[in-house]
Protein backbone atom coordinates (compact mmCIF):
# COMPACT_ATOMS: atom_id res chain seq x y z
CA UNK A 1 0.00 0.00 0.00
CA UNK A 2 2.64 2.59 0.87
CA UNK A 3 3.87 2.13 -2.39
CA UNK A 4 0.64 3.34 -4.38
CA UNK A 5 1.20 6.22 -6.51
CA UNK A 6 4.09 6.95 -5.34
CA UNK A 7 6.90 7.99 -7.91
CA UNK A 8 10.19 5.97 -7.80
CA UNK A 9 13.82 6.69 -9.79
CA UNK A 10 14.88 3.58 -10.56
CA UNK A 11 18.67 3.72 -11.38
CA UNK A 12 20.28 1.39 -13.29
CA UNK A 13 23.92 1.34 -13.68
CA UNK A 14 26.40 -0.90 -15.32
CA UNK A 15 26.77 -4.21 -13.50
CA UNK A 16 25.77 -7.96 -15.12
CA UNK A 17 23.09 -7.61 -11.76
CA UNK A 18 21.20 -5.10 -14.29
CA UNK A 19 18.98 -7.68 -15.17
CA UNK A 20 17.32 -8.06 -11.59
CA UNK A 21 16.09 -4.51 -12.15
CA UNK A 22 13.95 -5.26 -14.48
CA UNK A 23 12.28 -7.83 -11.58
CA UNK A 24 12.25 -4.69 -9.50
CA UNK A 25 10.94 -2.13 -11.72
CA UNK A 26 7.95 -4.88 -12.74
CA UNK A 27 7.27 -5.35 -9.06
CA UNK A 28 7.08 -1.53 -8.14
CA UNK A 29 5.24 -1.17 -11.32
CA UNK A 30 2.42 -3.84 -9.95
CA UNK A 31 2.47 -2.29 -6.90
CA UNK A 32 1.24 0.80 -7.92
CA UNK A 33 4.09 2.79 -8.36
CA UNK A 34 5.13 4.70 -11.16
CA UNK A 35 8.70 4.35 -12.32
CA UNK A 36 10.76 6.23 -13.89
CA UNK A 37 13.73 4.78 -15.31
CA UNK A 38 17.41 6.21 -15.86
CA UNK A 39 19.90 3.91 -17.12
CA UNK A 40 24.08 4.90 -16.82
CA UNK A 41 25.32 4.32 -20.45
CA UNK A 42 27.10 1.16 -18.99
CA UNK A 43 23.67 -0.14 -18.13
CA UNK A 44 22.20 -0.32 -21.75
CA UNK A 45 25.29 -2.64 -22.50
CA UNK A 46 24.18 -5.25 -19.93
CA UNK A 47 20.05 -4.88 -20.95
CA UNK A 48 18.35 -2.37 -23.17
CA UNK A 49 16.01 0.44 -22.22
CA UNK A 50 13.05 -0.94 -24.01
CA UNK A 51 13.05 -3.55 -21.19
CA UNK A 52 12.49 -1.14 -18.75
CA UNK A 53 9.96 0.71 -20.91
CA UNK A 54 7.93 -2.40 -21.69
CA UNK A 55 7.50 -3.33 -18.08
CA UNK A 56 6.96 0.19 -16.54
CA UNK A 57 5.57 1.51 -19.61
CA UNK A 58 7.32 5.11 -18.93
CA UNK A 59 10.10 6.65 -21.11
CA UNK A 60 13.09 5.77 -20.14
CA UNK A 61 16.10 8.19 -19.48
CA UNK A 62 19.46 6.76 -20.88
CA UNK A 63 21.43 10.58 -21.89
CA UNK A 64 21.51 13.76 -20.18
CA UNK A 65 20.16 15.62 -23.36
CA UNK A 66 17.84 13.49 -25.33
CA UNK A 67 14.48 15.45 -26.83
CA UNK A 68 12.31 12.25 -26.50
CA UNK A 69 11.74 12.54 -22.73
CA UNK A 70 9.83 15.01 -21.02
CA UNK A 71 12.98 15.14 -18.35
CA UNK A 72 15.41 16.38 -21.02
CA UNK A 73 15.95 20.06 -20.77
CA UNK A 74 15.09 20.54 -16.74
CA UNK A 75 17.63 18.20 -15.25
CA UNK A 76 15.56 18.15 -11.72
CA UNK A 77 12.74 18.15 -12.95
CA UNK A 78 13.02 14.37 -12.09
CA UNK A 79 14.55 14.80 -9.04
CA UNK A 80 12.20 17.22 -7.61
CA UNK A 81 8.99 14.94 -8.65
CA UNK A 82 10.51 11.54 -7.29
CA UNK A 83 9.44 10.56 -3.68
CA UNK A 84 12.76 8.26 -3.83
CA UNK A 85 15.30 7.29 -5.59
CA UNK A 86 16.89 3.89 -5.72
CA UNK A 87 19.78 2.42 -7.72
CA UNK A 88 19.74 -1.22 -8.02
CA UNK A 89 22.46 -2.31 -9.00
CA UNK A 90 24.90 -0.28 -7.77
CA UNK A 91 28.45 0.09 -8.87
CA UNK A 92 31.40 0.89 -7.32
CA UNK A 93 32.09 3.44 -10.01
CA UNK A 94 28.44 4.97 -9.13
CA UNK A 95 28.92 5.35 -5.75
CA UNK A 96 32.31 6.68 -6.15
CA UNK A 97 30.77 9.44 -8.03
CA UNK A 98 28.13 10.19 -5.70
CA UNK A 99 30.54 10.83 -3.34
CA UNK A 100 32.24 13.25 -4.40
CA UNK A 101 29.27 15.22 -6.00
CA UNK A 102 29.95 14.36 -9.65
CA UNK A 103 26.91 15.26 -11.73
CA UNK A 104 28.14 13.79 -15.51
CA UNK A 105 24.68 12.17 -16.09
CA UNK A 106 21.04 12.00 -15.45
CA UNK A 107 21.77 9.79 -12.50
CA UNK A 108 24.13 11.63 -11.10
CA UNK A 109 22.21 14.99 -11.95
CA UNK A 110 18.98 13.35 -10.44
CA UNK A 111 20.62 12.19 -6.75
CA UNK A 112 22.32 15.49 -6.70
CA UNK A 113 19.21 17.89 -6.89
CA UNK A 114 16.53 15.24 -5.20
CA UNK A 115 15.61 16.43 -1.84
CA UNK A 116 13.78 12.70 -1.68
CA UNK A 117 15.64 9.84 0.36
CA UNK A 118 18.09 7.37 -1.30
CA UNK A 119 18.69 3.80 -1.33
CA UNK A 120 21.11 2.47 -3.05
CA UNK A 121 21.49 -1.64 -3.22
CA UNK A 122 25.32 -2.03 -3.68
CA UNK A 123 26.56 -4.94 -6.66
CA UNK A 124 30.49 -5.46 -7.72
CA UNK A 125 33.63 -7.54 -6.73
CA UNK A 126 33.94 -8.44 -3.25
CA UNK A 127 37.71 -6.65 -3.53
CA UNK A 128 36.29 -3.96 -5.18
CA UNK A 129 33.55 -3.32 -2.05
CA UNK A 130 35.98 -4.43 0.62
CA UNK A 131 38.75 -1.80 -1.33
CA UNK A 132 39.68 1.39 1.47
CA UNK A 133 38.53 3.45 -1.30
CA UNK A 134 35.10 1.71 -1.71
CA UNK A 135 33.88 1.87 2.12
CA UNK A 136 35.02 5.25 2.78
CA UNK A 137 32.93 6.23 -0.36
CA UNK A 138 29.89 4.17 1.78
CA UNK A 139 30.34 5.76 4.85
CA UNK A 140 30.12 9.15 3.29
CA UNK A 141 27.03 8.39 1.66
CA UNK A 142 25.56 6.67 5.22
CA UNK A 143 26.39 9.99 6.77
CA UNK A 144 24.73 12.09 4.36
CA UNK A 145 21.67 9.60 5.19
CA UNK A 146 21.73 7.43 2.16
CA UNK A 147 20.00 3.77 2.93
CA UNK A 148 22.43 0.97 1.62
CA UNK A 149 20.75 -2.32 1.46
CA UNK A 150 23.24 -5.52 0.81
CA UNK A 151 25.15 -6.38 -0.85
CA UNK A 152 24.93 -10.04 -0.06
CA UNK A 153 27.72 -12.91 -0.03
CA UNK A 154 27.73 -15.60 -2.67
CA UNK A 155 29.31 -16.81 -5.91
CA UNK A 156 29.93 -13.60 -8.03
CA UNK A 157 30.18 -13.07 -11.92
CA UNK A 158 34.19 -13.33 -11.29
CA UNK A 159 33.58 -16.70 -10.13
CA UNK A 160 34.76 -15.11 -6.53
CA UNK A 161 33.09 -15.89 -3.29
CA UNK A 162 32.05 -13.15 -1.05
CA UNK A 163 30.44 -10.09 -0.35
CA UNK A 164 29.35 -8.11 -3.74
CA UNK A 165 26.09 -9.82 -4.48
CA UNK A 166 22.93 -7.96 -5.64
CA UNK A 167 20.19 -8.81 -3.00
CA UNK A 168 17.49 -10.48 -3.59
CA UNK A 169 14.66 -8.14 -4.98
CA UNK A 170 12.45 -8.35 -2.50
CA UNK A 171 14.57 -7.34 0.10
CA UNK A 172 15.13 -4.17 -1.99
CA UNK A 173 11.09 -3.41 -1.97
CA UNK A 174 11.27 -4.28 1.71
CA UNK A 175 14.13 -1.42 2.22
CA UNK A 176 12.06 0.72 -0.40
CA UNK A 177 8.79 0.42 1.67
CA UNK A 178 10.69 0.77 5.07
CA UNK A 179 12.03 4.17 4.04
CA UNK A 180 8.70 5.55 3.05
CA UNK A 181 6.82 4.39 5.42
CA UNK A 182 9.24 6.70 8.43
CA UNK A 183 6.33 8.91 9.23
CA UNK A 184 3.57 6.39 8.80
CA UNK A 185 0.73 5.86 11.25
CA UNK A 186 2.51 3.98 13.70
CA UNK A 187 5.96 6.28 13.73
CA UNK A 188 7.68 5.35 17.00
CA UNK A 189 5.74 2.35 18.04
CA UNK A 190 6.66 -0.65 18.72
CA UNK A 191 4.55 -3.59 17.25
CA UNK A 192 4.90 -6.93 18.59
CA UNK A 193 3.97 -9.65 16.22
CA UNK A 194 3.67 -13.77 16.35
CA UNK A 195 3.73 -15.92 13.47
CA UNK A 196 3.90 -19.74 12.51
CA UNK A 197 2.91 -23.01 14.46
CA UNK A 198 4.89 -23.47 17.08
CA UNK A 199 6.26 -27.39 17.18
CA UNK A 200 6.27 -29.91 20.51
CA UNK A 201 8.92 -32.20 20.43
CA UNK A 202 7.49 -36.03 20.34
CA UNK A 203 11.02 -37.09 19.97
CA UNK A 204 14.15 -35.80 18.53
CA UNK A 205 12.65 -36.13 15.12
CA UNK A 206 9.06 -35.26 15.86
CA UNK A 207 6.69 -32.57 17.09
CA UNK A 208 3.32 -32.12 17.20
CA UNK A 209 2.19 -28.77 15.68
CA UNK A 210 -0.54 -26.99 12.89
CA UNK A 211 -0.73 -26.11 9.39
CA UNK A 212 -0.27 -22.52 10.03
CA UNK A 213 1.92 -21.23 6.88
CA UNK A 214 2.91 -18.01 8.64
CA UNK A 215 1.62 -15.88 6.16
CA UNK A 216 -0.29 -13.61 8.34
CA UNK A 217 2.11 -12.58 10.71
CA UNK A 218 4.38 -12.19 7.90
CA UNK A 219 1.93 -9.84 6.56
CA UNK A 220 1.36 -7.88 9.79
CA UNK A 221 4.99 -7.21 10.49
CA UNK A 222 5.87 -5.67 7.18
CA UNK A 223 2.49 -3.91 7.22
CA UNK A 224 3.66 -2.35 10.44
CA UNK A 225 7.12 -1.35 9.20
CA UNK A 226 5.76 0.29 6.39
CA UNK A 227 3.90 2.43 8.28
CA UNK A 228 6.88 3.23 10.43
CA UNK A 229 6.72 1.39 13.09
CA UNK A 230 9.58 -0.50 15.11
CA UNK A 231 9.10 -4.42 14.48
CA UNK A 232 9.80 -7.72 16.28
CA UNK A 233 8.39 -10.49 14.79
CA UNK A 234 8.53 -13.50 17.22
CA UNK A 235 8.30 -16.76 15.01
CA UNK A 236 7.52 -20.42 14.46
CA UNK A 237 9.30 -22.74 11.98
CA UNK A 238 7.85 -21.73 8.53
CA UNK A 239 9.24 -21.36 4.95
CA UNK A 240 8.95 -17.49 4.46
CA UNK A 241 12.08 -15.19 3.90
CA UNK A 242 12.72 -13.03 7.10
CA UNK A 243 10.82 -9.38 6.42
CA UNK A 244 13.88 -6.67 5.59
CA UNK A 245 13.74 -3.80 8.58
CA UNK A 246 12.35 -6.23 11.22
CA UNK A 247 13.91 -7.56 14.45
CA UNK A 248 12.89 -11.84 14.32
CA UNK A 249 13.27 -14.16 16.90
CA UNK A 250 12.91 -17.62 16.30
CA UNK A 251 11.52 -19.93 18.27
CA UNK A 252 10.18 -23.17 17.88
CA UNK A 253 7.49 -24.06 21.05
CA UNK A 254 5.27 -22.36 23.16
CA UNK A 255 6.86 -21.82 25.72
CA UNK A 256 9.75 -20.77 23.90
CA UNK A 257 7.56 -18.17 22.07
CA UNK A 258 6.07 -17.32 25.99
CA UNK A 259 9.17 -16.20 26.72
CA UNK A 260 10.20 -13.95 23.62
CA UNK A 261 7.07 -12.48 23.67
CA UNK A 262 7.47 -11.14 27.19
CA UNK A 263 10.76 -10.09 26.90
CA UNK A 264 9.83 -8.16 23.27
CA UNK A 265 6.59 -7.00 25.09
CA UNK A 266 8.80 -4.85 27.67
CA UNK A 267 9.01 -1.64 25.33
CA UNK A 268 5.62 -2.17 23.32
CA UNK A 269 2.54 -0.56 22.02
CA UNK A 270 1.10 -3.04 20.78
CA UNK A 271 0.78 -7.19 20.83
CA UNK A 272 -0.58 -9.29 17.66
CA UNK A 273 -1.11 -12.55 18.53
CA UNK A 274 -1.55 -14.47 14.43
CA UNK A 275 0.90 -17.23 15.55
CA UNK A 276 -0.89 -20.74 15.64
CA UNK A 277 0.41 -21.85 19.25
CA UNK A 278 -0.12 -25.50 19.51
CA UNK A 279 -2.55 -25.79 22.83
CA UNK A 280 -1.07 -29.46 24.01
CA UNK A 281 2.84 -30.49 24.46
CA UNK A 282 3.52 -33.62 25.49
CA UNK A 283 4.53 -34.84 29.28
CA UNK A 284 7.10 -36.73 28.42
CA UNK A 285 10.07 -35.91 25.04
CA UNK A 286 11.89 -39.17 24.55
CA UNK A 287 15.71 -38.61 24.40
CA UNK A 288 15.79 -41.19 21.05
CA UNK A 289 13.69 -41.58 18.10
CA UNK A 290 10.98 -43.76 18.84
CA UNK A 291 10.91 -46.73 16.37
CA UNK A 292 7.67 -48.16 15.13
CA UNK A 293 7.17 -51.90 15.84
CA UNK A 294 4.49 -53.66 14.37
CA UNK A 295 1.66 -54.57 16.68
CA UNK A 296 2.52 -52.08 19.02
CA UNK A 297 0.23 -48.60 19.46
CA UNK A 298 1.70 -45.53 20.98
CA UNK A 299 0.24 -43.12 23.55
CA UNK A 300 0.94 -39.59 24.44
CA UNK A 301 0.07 -38.54 27.34
CA UNK A 302 -0.55 -34.22 26.74
CA UNK A 303 -0.40 -31.59 29.27
CA UNK A 304 -1.35 -27.73 28.30
CA UNK A 305 1.04 -25.31 26.80
CA UNK A 306 1.08 -21.79 28.40
CA UNK A 307 -1.79 -19.25 27.65
CA UNK A 308 0.45 -16.48 25.42
CA UNK A 309 -2.28 -14.35 25.02
CA UNK A 310 -3.89 -14.61 28.27
CA UNK A 311 -0.98 -14.62 30.29
CA UNK A 312 1.39 -11.56 28.63
CA UNK A 313 -0.71 -8.45 29.73
CA UNK A 314 0.40 -4.85 30.14
CA UNK A 315 -0.19 -1.41 29.07
CA UNK A 316 0.26 -2.37 25.46
CA UNK A 317 -2.68 -3.11 22.91
CA UNK A 318 -3.59 -6.84 22.60
CA UNK A 319 -4.86 -8.03 19.43
CA UNK A 320 -5.60 -11.80 18.94
CA UNK A 321 -6.66 -14.35 16.38
CA UNK A 322 -9.73 -16.61 16.33
CA UNK A 323 -9.43 -19.82 13.82
CA UNK A 324 -12.54 -21.42 14.04
CA UNK A 325 -14.57 -24.21 12.27
CA UNK A 326 -17.96 -23.41 13.61
CA UNK A 327 -19.99 -20.36 15.52
CA UNK A 328 -17.25 -18.24 14.65
CA UNK A 329 -18.67 -14.92 15.90
CA UNK A 330 -20.08 -16.20 18.95
CA UNK A 331 -16.50 -18.27 19.56
CA UNK A 332 -14.85 -15.19 18.19
CA UNK A 333 -16.45 -12.73 20.98
CA UNK A 334 -16.33 -15.47 24.00
CA UNK A 335 -12.64 -15.23 23.41
CA UNK A 336 -11.97 -11.52 23.02
CA UNK A 337 -13.81 -11.47 26.61
CA UNK A 338 -12.27 -14.64 28.45
CA UNK A 339 -8.46 -12.73 27.38
CA UNK A 340 -9.60 -9.04 27.68
CA UNK A 341 -8.40 -7.96 24.27
CA UNK A 342 -8.79 -4.99 22.93
CA UNK A 343 -9.27 -6.28 19.27
CA UNK A 344 -9.65 -9.78 18.02
CA UNK A 345 -9.85 -11.07 13.78
CA UNK A 346 -12.03 -14.13 13.22
CA UNK A 347 -11.51 -16.60 10.40
CA UNK A 348 -13.59 -19.61 9.71
CA UNK A 349 -11.03 -21.93 8.62
CA UNK A 350 -13.52 -24.40 6.68
CA UNK A 351 -13.58 -21.61 3.60
CA UNK A 352 -12.22 -22.97 0.66
CA UNK A 353 -9.23 -20.67 -1.11
CA UNK A 354 -8.38 -18.44 2.62
CA UNK A 355 -6.83 -18.98 5.81
CA UNK A 356 -4.66 -21.63 6.49
CA UNK A 357 -1.36 -21.89 4.01
CA UNK A 358 -3.28 -19.46 1.06
CA UNK A 359 -2.41 -15.85 0.12
CA UNK A 360 -5.90 -14.30 0.93
CA UNK A 361 -7.87 -14.28 4.40
CA UNK A 362 -12.02 -13.73 4.74
CA UNK A 363 -11.84 -12.58 8.34
CA UNK A 364 -14.41 -10.89 10.69
CA UNK A 365 -12.54 -8.04 12.87
CA UNK A 366 -14.56 -7.64 15.89
CA UNK A 367 -13.82 -5.02 18.72
CA UNK A 368 -14.71 -5.16 22.47
CA UNK A 369 -18.25 -3.76 22.10
CA UNK A 370 -18.73 -6.52 20.11
CA UNK A 371 -19.37 -5.01 16.94
CA UNK A 372 -18.37 -7.41 14.24
CA UNK A 373 -16.58 -5.95 10.55
CA UNK A 374 -16.70 -8.65 8.34
CA UNK A 375 -14.42 -8.29 5.39
CA UNK A 376 -14.24 -9.38 1.62
CA UNK A 377 -11.77 -12.33 0.83
CA UNK A 378 -8.94 -10.53 0.26
CA UNK A 379 -4.56 -11.05 0.25
CA UNK A 380 -3.53 -10.96 3.60
CA UNK A 381 -0.99 -8.47 3.13
CA UNK A 382 -4.43 -6.21 2.63
CA UNK A 383 -6.26 -7.78 5.51
CA UNK A 384 -2.75 -6.68 8.07
CA UNK A 385 -3.66 -3.22 6.28
CA UNK A 386 -7.27 -3.20 7.23
CA UNK A 387 -6.33 -4.67 10.91
CA UNK A 388 -3.44 -1.95 11.53
CA UNK A 389 -6.20 0.91 10.31
CA UNK A 390 -8.06 -0.02 13.40
CA UNK A 391 -4.83 -0.42 15.99
CA UNK A 392 -3.79 2.67 14.59
CA UNK A 393 -7.35 4.67 15.52
CA UNK A 394 -7.00 2.91 18.60
CA UNK A 395 -3.48 3.99 19.42
CA UNK A 396 -4.72 7.49 18.84
CA UNK A 397 -7.63 7.73 20.94
CA UNK A 398 -5.40 6.50 23.99
CA UNK A 399 -2.93 9.77 23.74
Amino acid sequence: MVLSDKTIVLGVTGSIAAYKAADLASKLTQAGAKVEVIMTEAATEFVTPLTFRSITGRPVVTKMFELASEYSVEHVALAEAADIVVIAPATANTIAKLAAGIADDMLGCTVLATEAPVVIAPAMNVNMYQNKVTQENLDKLKARGFTFVGPGYGRLACGDMGLGRLVDVDEILGAVCQVLGRKGDLADKRVVVTAGGTQEPVDPVRCLTNRSSGKMGYALAEAARDRGAEVVLVTAPCALGKPYGVEVVDVATAEEMYGAVKKAVAKADVLVMAAAVADYRPVTVSKSKIKRQQAVSLSLELERTPDILGQVKGKFLRVGFAAESDNLVANARQKLKDKHLDLIVANDITTPGCGIGADANQVVIIDPSGKAEKLPLLPKKEVADRILDRVAKMLAKKR
